[in-house]
């Protein structure tokens, strides 16, 4: 992996730099995977508390062992859509998007370089052609993108807010309202680095919902992110005290009818194509272990709308 120091991160610690850049891996894991000797600065080893430039040279290198090992198996690539400019996925649940500390391959993006090398040189820090990516146990569409162009298209459509993004979620407990929105910013909690928070300093962050049906002990709904914060569903959900079903970090990791998984999909995805404008808009059904989860609480008590 490499990463370009931008004006903006100009200064900053490198453990802070790669805490920011791959938020789905703590401070304190960044600062051990720097100890031992697997990330340069302009190709040179450098400790935690480097301070940065504008313009410098970042790499991270894959752990080395004692003996060959085999490559980890890539993941299988769902393909709904794709064009000159533009893939679309559906992820399947326990897939990581981009290489991060513990999981330095066998990721969405090295599936995605084998079958699409043109992506390899498509900048983004890290995760070539990705546009946004969606939490290992989290199901469903994602863009990605296979040109210089398109990736800049469609990073300003995601700074518009005009790439439409819905999700279907199973959370525990009955949401009062029918719908509403939780509008209520973000940040890293800065006691446990692996997990975001509702902070008062956050970002700004909004989540449209409606409640589809009230189950037994639980809510299943549609969500709408109008931000697109890490984790921002389940942070939101957990935080009216609603967290989503399975949700091992913000909830009680419990489900039912033996959920592995967090039930979280993305279940409908709209944006504007980068080679002609055109309006495309995608829907993935509910994967069978989460529809079989609402079908075991329908039958178990007649699921009251």
């Amino acid at each position: 992996m490499r990463h370009t120091v931008s004006e903006e991160d100009a200064r900053t610690r490198l453990d802070l730099f790669l805490a920011k850049v791959h938020p789905e891996a703590s401070r304190a894991a960044w600062q051990r995977t720097i100890e031992e000797g697997r990330v340069t600065l302009n190709g040179m080893l450098a400790r935690p508390s480097s301070r940065l430039s504008w313009g410098d040279q970042v790499a991270v290198s894959e752990p080395s062992g004692n003996g060959a090992s085999a490559p980890e198996e890539l993941p299988q690539l769902k393909v709904v859509y794709e064009d000159s400019a533009t893939v679309v996925i559906d992820k399947q649940p326990g897939v990581v998007v981009h290489p991060s500390p513990g999981h330095a391959s066998g990721t969405l993006v090295d599936a995605l370089v084998a079958r699409y090398p043109e992506i390899r040189g498509v900048p983004s820090p890290g995760r070539p052609g990705i546009v946004h990516r969606l939490d290992k146990d989290t199901s469903g569409l994602m863009v990605v993108a296979r040109t210089h162009h398109a990736l800049q298209e469609l990073q300003h459509q995601m700074k518009a807010r005009t790439i439409d993004k819905q999700y279907l979620l199973l959370a525990e407990g009955s949401v009062p309202d029918d719908r509403g929105l939780i509008d209520l910013p973000i940040d890293r909690d800065q006691l446990r680095r692996q997990r975001m928070a509702v902070q008062s300093q956050g970002k700004p962050a909004r989540t449209y919902f409606t409640v589809l049906e009230r189950l037994d002990g639980y809510s299943y709904i549609e969500a709408k992110p109008v931000s697109g914060r890490t984790h921002q569903i389940r942070v939101h959900f957990s935080f009216i005290g609603h967290p989503v079903a399975g949700d091992r970090l913000y909830g009680s990791g419990r489900g039912p009818n033996g959920l592995k998984r967090q039930f979280l999909h993305a279940c409908r995805l709209s944006f504007d194509s980068p080679v002609d404008g055109e309006r495309l808009t995608f829907q993935s059904p509910l994967p069978e272990e989460l529809e079989s989860c609402l079908e075991w609480l329908r039958n178990r008590r007649g699921g009251a709308t």
